[in-house]
């Protein structure tokens, strides 16, 4: 049983058109097909199709409009349709209440049944549940199939239809209707038209009804935060007029979003047909959330894009642009087989490029919050990545596939990305036949990529499915024409469907033997037509051809006209998409993409910047723990790192793909020695020679190594392992190498395969250590000088971290200095056996000081320190602030040397992208300039004490005394008148480095503080000794004057420093204020 529905295609609309709604007379409205469903219960629509097709249109119907009153309309076009018919396909729920004027208006339901007890049984309960949809209008014809002449049949057909009338029709409304399939009765078709026209009205009614409701709560929910204005409007113009489309025009292939001026809403609404694709972008400005309460404010909504981007709000913008893209673009698939080819990848690819120009032209750094600045890149590349994946699309559907690289990212977009889906595959023009040529040249040349190493591994894909078949399977008409054509495997040259060529075989001879048949199937008759499947060739030429027509953007053409001009924009995406993501919080995301840029440069020739990228992608795969990434952008970093003679990094890469891949197979082989055979006595021992060839720039280290020794004349003897006994060193090239053989039984063996676990001891690149080691002035600005040794490395770009210890800081203020210097170079592996310790070097600088200045505690490396030994001096300023103090010769203090070490921790980023890191810390040591000890050389009569300074140069540097004095603590004066100052004739005094010097003052015994005094003042219970100096010395030795002095000018003859150091003095405990004495007592007896 199949059930017909009869669908008229929304009268609502046409009611609001009329301007006299109050008359019943009113205009008449200008009506479309309107379709009613067809419920076909008992197959009876074929026989009766054409008398019921007959009666339409409509010849007197009677509506009512907006206003309840009466339209009478002369000529009401219908069509009848099948419930099976697609277009009556079931709709998600959210869009029902959008579409529902695409629903039928009546459903007539056809039903005939010869006998009551299967009317009772079958046909009744099936029309219950056809029916029981209570917001269906709906009736039912019943057709008679008796024959006049037959009066049984007449008679129980009569019975059925009460029966039908019965159970189905009321009071209130008459459902059923008869027609004789024989010959209706005269007014059955004056019946039909009324009760369908009763069900159109009941249907208009009620849908009017709803879009009032809906429209009214819409509005009244405008200010709640999902309110969408998108669906107000379109639910608004649903009422307006015939919604079409379109997408024809010259020029609809480029977006129209941010372009408000692109077609007035004015003549939106007056055109006689409204095009969904124009007004869907017209929406993009006007959807914003600035509109206010007022009523009309949609209308004036147009000028919101333009007030973002004044008030500085490109994020919004942008924000609101991509989703709508990803939308409309599933919108465009709907009627892709009606739009010009590839209309939705050219749309969304010009859609993306206006939304990244204009809210990159407005955008202005540090302006938002950080949260929002990273969320407005990463929608920036979300849209340049769109945009990048669409170009490839097209690009590859001329021709240009086998240039893309195929790469997981590359192929995990394309794969899953379907053909364009046209109504008919473009035609191949009549005038092409030298471009097909081109074509097949460029196919037949095309070599698949082999990887390095010799790596054997299938290509990844770049299509969902071969192009070649879903072309042909979209053509008009389709022969079987010559099926090897068709469905060859030729494309796998370029579409990744298949392995790649075996070694045995060169891809070219491949493919010269898949190109026979082309040959044969007259490749100088390019007609177009469409009596064979089209070759790829020609297919890549139609694309190109219907791509001409679609595309009007002239830019966009040009990048699509030759292979440099397709690179240059791919690298502009792909580059656009990565800088976006690195700014954003998807930086894996701009990794990633700066592979594919490394590929472009590595397939031109530009290591160097393919290698920085490509260490950068290498370091994300492994820090995520992704190995078959890894494994598959490795050798692509080993082959840049060897062209650029960068062995160390060579030799890094190639163990770690050993480690990954196990097809690596080049880099180290085995095979046994030439010459006659290896001849032993039963049960003796002996040795065997093996020849191991390592295709490693550097030696490397087998922990273990080990054969297999199978037997040939026996096969159950199984293989036998021969281990070497202490680790193997290979050298690069052809290495011999003996293992010991047990005793074996007679007989022929065969060596297996080599096993080895490898032992990769990385070699240090550059090695940081302190120039000088003896110790320089505390709280005196200094120059620290680190010694940069690069080992067989470049230090190109590299950048110094530096970080102060406790008690240390850097003079910013003063410039740093960067020299080349000899006499520090050493190897590797003294280098290695230092442990850590620091060695004293000649310094002799021979290239004049270049002057850097620190950034954030960061120093950039200039290109000629890239490969040479150098020294850079850092001013630094130790802090102290306790009072150095001096000791008595009869009791010397030791001093520690912990009290002046200060630390400074460097780290060396360097190498492509920064990808080796070096850290290390260094001790500094600071010291005071002088130790002061003191001794009491003489005590006179009259109680003067002459005491005796003694100065020990604690630094590898001249010191001179030009002025000394002492401060006495409480209990001690000068003696005489003097100040405290020896004899100016003893200055100036020069001490050498490392030696001393004394200096003696006179003074003697003051008197004691009393209690009065001592309550208004603290005693001084140190003396302090006042030292005038200055200091001659080198940096690169040790000690030295302040950076601050050596800047002074010449006329100035010096500038001194002063050293302060704390004496307690003791008074003598035979101090005359005091006697002691003994009484002698005599006991009497």
């Amino acid at each position: 049983m199949r059930i017909l529905t009869v669908g008229l295609d929304d009268p609502v609309r046409q009611h609001y058109t009329s301007r006299n709604t109050g008359s019943p007379d009113a205009v008449n409205p200008k009506f479309t097909n309107h379709d009613n469903r067809i419920e076909d219960v008992s197959d009876l629509w074929p026989n009766i199709k054409d008398r019921f097709e007959e009666q339409l249109p409509f010849k007197r119907a009677c509506l009512n409009n907006k206003t309840r009153n009466l339209v009478f309309v002369d000529n009401l076009p219908a069509e009848f349709i099948l419930t099976t018919d697609a277009r009556l396909r079931s709709r998600f729920p959210q869009e029902q209440s959008l579409f529902w004027f695409r629903e039928p208006y009546a459903t007539v339901v056809l039903v005939t049944c010869e006998d009551l007890e299967e009317f009772k049984t079958i046909l009744k309960p099936r029309l219950r549940l056809i029916v029981q949809n209570d917001e269906r209008e709906w009736f039912i014809v019943f057709v008679s199939r008796a024959h006049p002449s037959n009066d049984n049949a007449t008679k129980m057909a009569k019975k059925v239809y009460a029966k039908l009338e019965a159970e189905f029709s009321s009071k209130k409304r008459e459902r059923c209707c008869k027609f004789d399939i024989h010959g209706p009765e005269a007014n059955f078709w004056e019946d039909l038209e009324s009760k369908i026209m009763e069900c159109v009205k009941n249907t208009l009614d009620r849908r009017v009804q709803f879009y009032e409701d809906e429209i009214r709560k819409l509005s009244e929910q405008r200010f709640m935060p999902v309110w969408n204005f998108c669906n107000f409007f379109v639910l608004k113009l649903i009422r307006v007029g015939q919604r079409e489309f379109g997408g024809l025009d010259s020029g609809d292939d480029q977006a129209a979003l941010l372009n408000i001026g692109n077609k007035p809403l004015t003549q939106i609404v007056q055109d006689d047909s409204f095009r969904e694709f124009e007004f869907r972008q017209y929406l993009l400005p006007a959807n914003q959330r600035l509109m206010g309460a007022h009523k009309d404010s949609w209308v004036h909504a147009h000028i919101d894009m333009e007030l973002l981007f004044k008030l500085n709000r490109p994020f919004e913008v942008v924000s609101r642009g991509y989703p709508f893209v990803i939308s409309f673009s599933k919108a465009l698939i709907l009627h892709e087989s009606t739009l010009p080819f590839c209309l939705r990848e050219v749309w969304v690819i010009s859609a993306c490029l206006a939304l990244i120009n204009a809210t990159s032209s407005h955008y202005n750094d540090g302006l938002v919050a950080s949260d929002i600045e990273k969320e407005f890149y990463r929608l920036q590349g979300d849209l340049y990545s769109l945009c990048r994946v669409k170009f490839m699309r097209l690009a590859y559907l001329i021709g240009y596939g086998m240039d893309i690289e195929r790469s997981p990212v590359n192929s995990a977009s394309l794969s899953m990305l379907p053909w364009p889906k046209p109504a008919v595959w473009p035609s191949l023009p009549a005038d092409a036949s030298s471009q097909v040529l081109d074509k097949e040249k460029v196919i037949l040349q095309a070599t698949p990529r082999s990887k390095h190493f010799g790596i054997q591994r299938k290509s990844l894909p770049l299509e969902p499915s071969v192009l070649l078949r879903e072309a042909n399977r979209r053509r008009a008409s389709l022969s079987a024409g010559n099926m090897f054509e068709m469905f060859d495997s030729r494309p796998s040259l370029i579409d990744g469907s298949t392995p790649d060529a075996s070694p045995s075989t060169s891809p070219l001879q491949k493919a010269k033997t898949f190109s026979m048949p082309r040959t044969n199937s007259s490749p100088g008759n390019f007609d177009g037509s469409m009596d064979r499947p089209m070759r790829l060739a020609e297919i890549y030429v139609a694309a190109e051809h219907a791509l001409k027509r679609t595309i009007s953007n002239a830019d966009l053409w040009k990048s699509l006209s030759s292979l440099e001009e397709f690179e240059q924009k791919y690298l502009e995406l792909t580059k656009g998409a990565a800088d976006n993501y690195h700014h954003s919080w998807w930086k894996r995301h701009g990794v990633v993409l700066d592979g594919e840029i490394a590929a472009v440069c590595f397939r031109h020739g530009n290591f160097d910047l393919a290698a920085k990228s490509y260490e950068k992608v290498c370091a994300l795969y492994a820090g995520e723990g992704w190995q078959e990434l890894l494994a598959d952008v490795l050798p692509n970093l080993a082959e840049c790192q060897k062209m650029l003679n960068d062995q160390a990094g060579y030799l890094s890469s190639c163990v770690r793909l050993l480690s990954l891949d196990k097809d690596v197979s080049s880099l180290i082989t085995f095979s046994g020695n030439l010459g006659p055979p290896l001849e032993l006595c039963d049960g003796d021992p002996g040795t065997l020679s093996v020849t191991v060839w390592s295709g490693f720039p550097d030696d490397i280290t087998l922990d273990s190594l080990s054969l297999t020794l199978m037997a040939t004349f026996n096969a159950d003897e199984g293989a036998k392992a021969l281990r070497s006994s202490t680790a193997t060193v290979l050298k690069p090239g052809r290495n011999t190498i003996t293992l010991a053989l047990p005793p074996q039984k007679p007989g022929s063996y065969v060596l297996g395969f080599l096993l080895g676990k490898l032992v990769f001891k990385p070699r240090p690149l550059v090695d940081l250590t302190a120039a000088v080691s003896s110790a320089l002035l505390i709280n005196e600005t200094q120059w620290v000088g680190i010694i940069v040794r690069p080992i067989d490395y470049s230090l190109k770009g590299a950048v110094l971290h530096i970080d102060t210890g406790p008690g240390l800081k850097i003079e910013e203020s003063h410039v740093i200095e960067m020299e080349s210097c000899a006499n520090v170079s050493q190897s590797a592996a003294e280098i290695s056996n230092m442990n850590g310790t620091q060695k004293d070097c000649t310094l002799a600088a021979n290239k004049e000081p270049e002057q850097l200045s620190l950034d954030d505690g960061r120093i950039e490396f200039s290109d000629w320190a890239s490969d040479v030994n150098s020294v850079l001096w850092i001013p630094v300023l130790a802090i102290s602030d306790t009072l150095p103090k001096g000791s008595s010769s009869v009791n010397p203090q030791k001093q520690s040397i912990v009290d002046g070490m200060r630390t400074i921790a460097l780290k060396l980023e360097f190498g492509a992208s920064h990808n080796q890191i070096f850290e290390k810390t260094i001790a500094v040591h600071f010291t005071d300039p002088f130790h002061v000890s003191t001794r009491v050389a003489d005590k006179c009569n009259d109680g003067t004490l002459l005491l005796q300074v003694i100065l020990h140069s604690q630094v590898k540097a001249s010191l001179t005394i030009y002025d000394a004095w002492l401060e006495l603590q409480d209990g001690f004066v000068h003696t005489g008148k003097g100040n405290g100052r020896p004899t100016s004739s003893f200055f100036p005094l020069v001490i050498s480095p490392t030696s001393k010097a004394g200096i003696l003052f006179s003074i003697c015994l003051g008197k004691m503080i009393g209690e009065d005094e001592l309550e208004a003042r603290k005693p001084e219970t140190e003396s302090i000794l006042n030292i005038r100096y200055g200091i001659s010395g080198e940096r690169t030795i040790g000690a030295h004057p302040p950076v601050a002095v050596e800047s002074v000018r010449p006329e100035v003859a010096r500038q001194d420093l002063i050293f302060k150091s704390a004496l307690i003095l003791q008074r003598p405990v035979l101090d005359p204020c005091l006697a002691v004495g003994f009484l002698l007592f005599h006991r009497l007896a």
